[in-house]
This record gives structure tokens, sequence and C-alpha cells, in this order.
């Protein structure tokens, strides 16, 4: 039965290159989804890039800590651009920069002595780009490294990207004492709700101007509708909010990265409406989410209309963070095709193994989610987490998820107060929930189920005792 079935799906893919369909949706029960993953692999392939190698100190940088290099870096870029490509070299030494903004064919290449530290003054991150904030299109500060509609273009190296987001700057933007805000300081609250409001009233997008006079964190590394993006070896901290942001873009690799930001929505990677994503080898220890997978949000993500799909996470490590593989909460314009494998999630301080989120104001479909093989030394909260009622949902939205197909084998756990925590809205009943041989130790609660249609469980033990579809059914 399975080789027919590989056979009628080999044969859907076929008919799909010749009608321009971007995404096929096979039931779970039909098709195992990893047969997907080879052929995604085969898709993603790293950029290469000439044998010229562009110095940034032949340009003028200087490795002191204090002399502000932003110039330096945009000669070298350029330069290397001009010339048809090459690696624009990151000697041993502290570059102090403001926005550094990638052309195509150019790897910016960061040695294992050199740290590039940005500058904590927002006017270095100016003039404003097109960007996002929190899932919503506008003109705000750079990305402190930003590509927009570039391709092949890399960040490797052993070196050191540092953000120096702290508890003086950038961080108490987010309005929480936690990270150093103070009663009568400015905070983004004003201008998030704003932006929602220019959204929702169809404001063009060139039209929604941030950036100086107000409070819109930037993310650390946002590749903007680009293609072929590596990032590669080096280590990420300390980010004014998101770390690594590729948005609308296809063919990324992140591989043997660090990242390390316990600020407020310090995610570690967010692939938004971004095709053909590969996270391998990697290190988390986030102050948000790890990975977490997004397509716009409400109006805006509704109008771009660009899903999130084939993304392949392996062989990670993910320490603290709110979940280790998360789908939303901004994922109005759709998830398909999240493959999770040989990863490791250890720390109590790590809240959620798998979750997804949205609500009847942000919708969207969240159809085929993988995991296999993970393991879970430690987590706090719950081991698998679906919620469609998600940040104070009064259900009045209009915007029903559909959440299907999501399936989880081999999984073994420690710790959490919930093994499976389900919470779904009634009007559309998360569907073909599927876990296999998995293991669940040290939970307070084994499961609370609202509002799952259909499940199938098979040698799952949660606690010592066997947990059945029945069980999770309610029958």
């Amino acid at each position: 039965m399975k080789k027919l079935m590989s056979m009628v799906f080999a044969a859907v893919l076929f008919l799909a290159q010749f009608v321009g369909v971007t995404h096929v949706s096979i039931a779970a029960d039909q098709l195992e989804g990893w047969h997907m993953v080879p052929k995604i692999l085969q898709n993603i392939n790293p950029p290469t890039f000439p044998n010229k190698t562009f110095d940034i100190t032949d340009f003028g940088a200087v490795g002191d800590g204090m002399t502000k290099n932003t110039e330096a870096f945009k000669k070298a870029i350029k330069a290397a651009h001009d010339a048809g490509g090459g690696i624009v070299n990151v000697p041993k030494g502290v570059y102090l920069t403001g926005a550094i903004h990638l052309l195509s064919n150019v790897n910016l290449h960061v040695t294992k002595d050199a740290t590039i530290k940005f500058s904590q003054d927002p006017n270095d991150y100016l003039p404003v780009v097109k960007t996002r904030f929190e899932g919503v299109e506008l003109m705000n500060y750079s990305p402190l490294i930003y590509a927009y509609q570039q391709k092949n273009i890399a960040i490797t190296g052993e070196g050191t990207l540092d953000g120096q987001g702290d508890n003086e700057h950038w961080w108490p933007w987010k309005g929480s004492s936690e990270y150093g805000w103070e009663e009568g300081m400015p905070n983004q609250a004003n201008d998030s709700n704003l932006l929602g409001e220019m959204a929702a009233n169809g404001v063009p997008v060139n039209e929604r101007v941030f950036g100086a006079g107000h409070y819109l964190r930037p993310n650390m590394i946002q590749p903007y509708e680009s293609e072929n993006v590596l990032i590669q070896g080096v280590t990420i901290k300390n980010s004014p909010m998101w770390h690594i942001h590729p948005v609308l873009s296809e063919n990324v690799t992140i591989d043997d990265v660090t990242i390390v930001g316990h600020g407020p929505n310090n995610d570690g990677i967010d692939p938004e409406s971004s095709k053909n994503v590969l996270i391998e080898n990697s290190y988390f220890e986030n102050g948000d989410d790890c990975i977490a997978i997004k397509s716009g949000k409400n109006e805006d993500g509704r109008r771009v209309n660009t899903p999130s799909e084939n993304i392949v996470i392996q062989n990670n490590h993910m320490a603290d963070g709110h979940g280790a593989v998360v789908i939303g909460g901004e994922m109005s314009g759709s998830v398909y095709n999240v493959f999770a494998r040989n990863n490791v999630m250890d720390s109590p301080n790590l809240d959620r193994v798998l979750r997804i989120k949205t609500n009847s104001y942000r919708g969207g479909t969240v159809d085929g989610v993988f995991l296999k093989n993970n393991k879970v030394k430690s987590v706090g909260e719950a081991v698998i987490r679906i919620n469609t009622v998600y940040d104070n949902d009064d259900g009045l939205g209009g915007h029903i998820a559909t959440i299907r197909n999501v399936e989880v084998k081999n999984l073994q756990s420690s710790g959490g107060k919930y093994g499976i925590l389900i919470d779904g809205d009634a009007r559309s009943p998360i569907e073909n929930l599927r876990i296999y041989n998995s293991k669940m130790d040290g939970v307070q609660i084994p499961y609370s189920v609202n509002n799952l249609g259909s499940a199938e469980l098979k040698h799952v033990v949660i606690n010592g005792s066997s947990v059945t579809t029945e069980d999770l059914l309610g029958k």
C-alpha cells in the first residue's frame, strides 16, 4: 500500500510541475510526509562565491571597538558585488557599525577572532527600509543586517555578531519593567496599535512610515524577498528583537549557528512567508521561541497571502525558550510542510516542544507538521500544545484557523505540566493529530483536550500508563 501511495504522490508532484502548483496537500493518513524531505533538501542549494577577497580594513575599517565602520562595510560589500561577487572578510578585532546591507553574490565572512558590534544608536539604522514588524509590512528602522531582493548572499565564519540589545538600549521599547522600561518612558504599544490600524484600513506600505520618533524594534538579520541565502558558523547574540528573520525568501540554509539572547521577543529563527528553509546543527538559548514559523498577521498577512512551506529542522539543540518548534502566532498566510527530526530540547526554561498558536483574527491553515526522533530532556509547560484561541481571543474575529495533519513519532520527554494540551475552536476542530511510539515522563497532567476532531495514538505512554486514541477523544 505504501508503495502504491508513493507512486501516487510522485505522479501528483510530476503533474504539479506543469500546472504551477507550489503546495501539494495529501492527507497524512494516506502518505507519510517524510517522503517529501529528500526533494525539499535537493532544492535547497547553498550559494557559492568567487574566490576573491575584500578585506574591510582595506576600505578603512578599524577594529578597535570604538571607530564606527558603517561606511567601510558599505564600500567593501559594493566592491565585491561590482566585481561579480566575492568574500568580504572581517579579520580579528571588534568592529562597531550601523546597518549592514548585503548585495548579491557577497559572502560576509566573520573570522574566528572577529566581532561585529552593532551601534546602539537608532539613527544608525536610518533611512527606513521595507520590513515587517510582527507580521505587518511597514517602512521602519533597518534590520541590523539586511538584504532586499538579493540573490546568493551569505554570512559565514566563526566570529560573533553582537546586537548589543540590553536593558538600556532597544529592549526597554517593549514596555516591560523586566527589560528596563520605567513609567514615563516611551514604548512600542502606541506604534504597534497604529500599524495594525493602518494595515486594517489598507494604507499602502510605503505610507506606513515609522523609524525616527517611533519605537518598533528592528530585527537582527533579515533577508527580504531574497534567494539562495546561507548563514553558517557564526554566533549571534542580543538582538533588539528577533535574531534571524527570513521574509518572503526562498532557499535558505542556516547551519551551525549559536543564537543567544534573553531579551524581549528574542526569538532565534523566524522564517516568515518563506519557502525551502533548512535549519540544522544549531544551538538556541533565547528569551522567546527558539524557532517560530510565521506568515504574516491579520489583514496584512491575508493581503500578502504567502505561506511558509517546506521547512526542515534537524540536529539542533534547543535550551532556553518559550517553545522549541513553534508555528504562529502570526500565521495568517498559512504554513505547510514542517519537518523536525533528531533535535534535543533540554532546559527547564524551555516551555514547550511543539506549539501551534493562532486565533479567530489571525486565522490561517497549518497542514503537515511532522516531528520524529526528538529527545526532550527537560521541558516546563507542555510537550505538545495546539491552541487556536491564542492571545485572549474572544472568538469574534471571523477568520477561523484550520489545523490538520500533525504527526509526532518516537518522542521521549521528561517534565512538563501537560503532556498534550489541545485547545481548539469548536467551529473548526483540530483534525488528524497522530502520535506514535512516544513516551512522556514526569508530567503533572497527562492530557487536556478541547475540540479535537480526529486523532490516532499508537504506543503512547504518559507517566507509565498507556494513552489511547479513545482517551484523547473522550470516547
